[in-house]
């Protein structure tokens, strides 16, 4: 187990470096809008690639910092329900969608994935607008962000089987309900403003 422990360290500081630096393509993307709409009123010029360049930068921060979303326990999840149940039967359920849902689906997509990815490399697709970017680098970005994934189910397996061990933290213990939190905040800060008739 300690040596699936160390693997499962590998794949999240690997997936974790990926989505720290990719998620700075937001930025990239923000000031790609912000220049094609300048130069859209300024000089009344447009450009295609410019705008599926946005739509590309998008899918590559959604799509390959996924893994590192779940890492943080920040992917969607019923949380009202999640939070009232025991931290045993969290991990539980979460070993239970890890193996039979998270896994599988991400399986069964990459199988997928390939050959549509592969068919467009080989026609080199080209976008539909004029002035467009080829399309298969962007579908090459499923079959990539399926790899990562799987790696990173595999990751979060390892380290609820030995969470069920007693080797490690349960790691859903630091999870905590932000809603909960922000309205005790909210509480706080309302308790704290003086009446309208204190000076």
């Amino acid at each position: 187990m300690q040596a699936l422990l160390g693997l499962s360290r590998v794949i999240d500081a690997v997936n974790t470096a990926i989505g720290r630096w990719l998620s700075w393509l937001i930025v990239a993307a923000v000031l790609i809008s912000t220049a094609n709409a300048i130069i859209r009123k300024v000089f009344d010029v447009s450009s295609n690639s410019f705008l599926e360049l946005q739509w590309v930068l998008f899918s590559i921060v959604f799509l390959l910092c996924s893994p590192w979303t779940l890492i943080d326990n920040e992917h969607i999840r019923i949380d009202i329900i999640n939070h009232s149940l025991p931290l045993k039967v969290r991990g539980w359920i979460d070993m239970i969608g890890h193996v039979f849902f998270l896994l599988p689906f991400m399986a069964i997509l990459l199988y997928t994935s390939i050959p549509f990815f592969l068919t467009s490399y080989h026609q080199n697709e080209q976008s539909f607008s004029a002035g467009g970017l080829p399309q298969w680098p962007a579908k090459s970005l499923i079959m990539i962000a399926c790899v990562a994934m799987i790696a990173q189910g595999i990751s979060e397996i390892i380290k609820r089987a030995a969470m069920m061990q007693g080797l490690i933290p349960d790691p859903n213990a630091k999870v905590v309900n932000l809603a909960e939190l922000e309205a005790e905040r909210l509480l706080n800060i309302v308790g704290e403003t003086p009446t309208s008739g204190q000076h």
